[in-house]
């Protein structure tokens, strides 16, 4: 029996409910597939701060290093606003990252034909959208030196090295070839040195070791408006880290909620696996939060993190027939509509992978 360790960082927020949800479906893949997952729980962000005083506590690190994937739920905490330093829950996630040295955050968008009415683009708008941004996330504005901020003044740093675009560069491509074939590697060439190295980088790689692969590059705020405005055309979006975070959340809008959106940020170690929503303290506790952007980042960690398709695959059918038959959460629900809590929604997820079959054996490792 394969076994596999799992550090669980439930966070804040919403986190706990819904990472709940996605450690239910796992477990429920360990037992349709005969594999064992051992899980267990750290604090992170606010509930590290609790527990130590450090939003990524001691602990919580050594946890993390050794494990064979990370879920995250949430990090976020309106208490500690203007908390400063390690105390900071936001401060947690930063430093999450670099201990793993997750280089590369890869954050699936795909319209459910049942959910087309979520979004407020029009449904022709929708029809065929399958997108993968892969945004490079130990680089850039978020971690440059020197980094200050006075009393008439501020000063960030958006500082890439060669080697740091390459391998998120890599990652893209790759991905791209076992897709459709097509990167949009976007940046702001006309105006920033930055993004010339940036586009001098992709395009060298892209041309030496994936030349089957089409290349693309656009600015940034055209890529903006070709996200809402035809964004079937798009099968891999290469950013940077600023402009990856911001595009990502604008993705949402086209499957009409961030909490269906999953994320996978993957290095050389461990990967990290966390829904692309926040804490959302506002509905924290109430059982109205929705779980599937939950419940797909543990299909990526299945796929990525533990190296086991079949599962991911069955998880990933699971979601789909789920929203398929109408189970709703109270954010992509109709006025008037029936939803479900978020205990419901896992409950019906880990149902389906129950009844669900292994894929065919000539589908296993693709």
């Amino acid at each position: 029996m394969r076994r596999f360790s799992i550090a669980v960082l439930p966070g804040d927020g919403i986190g706990p409910e819904v990472t709940a949800e996605a450690l239910k479906v796992l477990r429920a893949t360990a037992e349709l597939f005969g594999h064992q997952v051992e899980a267990r729980e750290y604090a992170v962000g606010a509930a590290g701060v609790a527990e130590s005083g450090d939003a990524l506590p001691p602990r919580t690190r050594d946890a993390v290093t050794e494990a064979d994937a990370v879920l995250l739920g949430a990090v976020g905490d309106p208490a500690l606003a203007a908390a400063e330093g390690n105390c900071r829950p936001e401060a947690g996630l930063l430093a999450l990252r670099k201990l793993l040295g997750v280089y590369a955050n890869l954050r699936p968008v795909a319209v459910h034909p049942a959910l087309a009415h979520a979004s407020p683009l029009r449904p022709e708008r929708l029809e065929g959208v399958d997108l993968l941004i892969v945004r490079e996330l130990t680089g850039g504005l978020y971690y440059g030196e020197p980094r200050s901020l006075g009393r008439d003044s501020a000063v960030n740093t958006l500082r890439y090295t060669v080697p740091e675009i390459e391998r998120v560069a890599r990652v893209a491509f790759r991905a791209a070839a076992e897709r459709r074939g097509a990167v949009t590697s976007v940046d702001k060439a006309n105006v920033l040195e930055v993004s010339q190295l940036w586009r001098e980088t992709v395009a060298r790689i892209g041309a030496e070791e994936f030349p089957e692969v089409a290349l693309e590059h656009l600015y940034v705020d055209f890529a903006a408006m070709r996200l809402v405005a035809d964004p079937a055309r798009i099968d891999v979006l290469l950013t940077e880290n600023l402009f990856g975070d911001i595009l990502s959340d604008e993705a949402a809008v086209l499957c009409g909620s961030l909490g269906l959106l999953p994320s996978a940020s993957i290095g050389d170690g461990s990967g990290l696996f966390e829904p692309v929503h926040g804490s959302a303290p506002d509905i924290a506790g109430r059982g109205v939060a929705n779980p599937i952007g939950a419940i797909a980042s543990a299909a990526l960690l299945l796929r990525y993190g533990l190296r086991l398709p079949e599962a991911a695959a069955v998880v990933d059918r699971a979601v789909a027939a789920v929203l398929a038959a109408g189970v709703r959460s109270a954010d992509i629900a109709r006025a008037g509509e029936p939803t479900a809590t978020t205990r419901e929604i896992g409950d019906e997820v880990a149902r389906r992978v129950l009844g669900g079959q292994p894929a065919e054996p000539a589908l296993r490792g693709r």
